[in-house]
């Protein structure tokens, strides 16, 4: 397990760095409104103790975002830089989020993985989760509808 990795809540400021690390990250489905520094400032306005970055020697390496609604808890981009893994960092992003979920009360999660983001759904599952076979996902994009 990686030592000199700090784990702290991610603020709006952090976005650049958080961004950049998004878009060298193989498997990542990243959308212009929902993924912008707006978009990102709105969720983390609206969840802002449960969202983390890693940091070492004061550079972003990791970063998980965290939804609470409530009733469940969503969990987006996780990302540790390509180079970092396999060093605990994405465990210790991870355990951040379980202890913000357990205090909120939350008793089931959930997540979305690129079935083409084989990195990503091997972690998922080394981590315990159950990939689902029994639904089926469907959204929509409501700046289409037409006026």
């Amino acid at each position: 397990m990686s030592t000199n990795t700090q784990i702290r809540l991610m603020t709006v400021a952090d976005y650049p760095q958080v961004y950049d690390l998004w878009k060298i990250t193989e498997g990542m489905a990243l959308r212009s409104f929902d993924d912008s520094e707006a978009g990102i400032t709105k969720f983390i306005q609206k969840n802002p103790d449960s969202n983390f970055v890693a940091l070492q020697e004061g550079k972003i390496v990791g970063v998980i975002l965290c939804g609470i609604d409530g009733r469940r808890a969503y969990i987006y981009h996780t990302v540790v830089r390509a180079d970092l893994r396999n060093q605990g960092i994405g465990k210790q992003l991870l355990h951040a989020v379980y202890d913000v979920i357990e205090k909120a009360g939350i008793k089931k999660s959930g997540l979305l993985v690129m079935n083409t983001n084989e990195i990503g759904n091997r972690f998922w599952q080394s981590q315990g989760w159950t990939k689902r076979e029994d639904v089926t996902y469907y959204s929509i994009n409501t700046s289409d509808f037409e006026q």
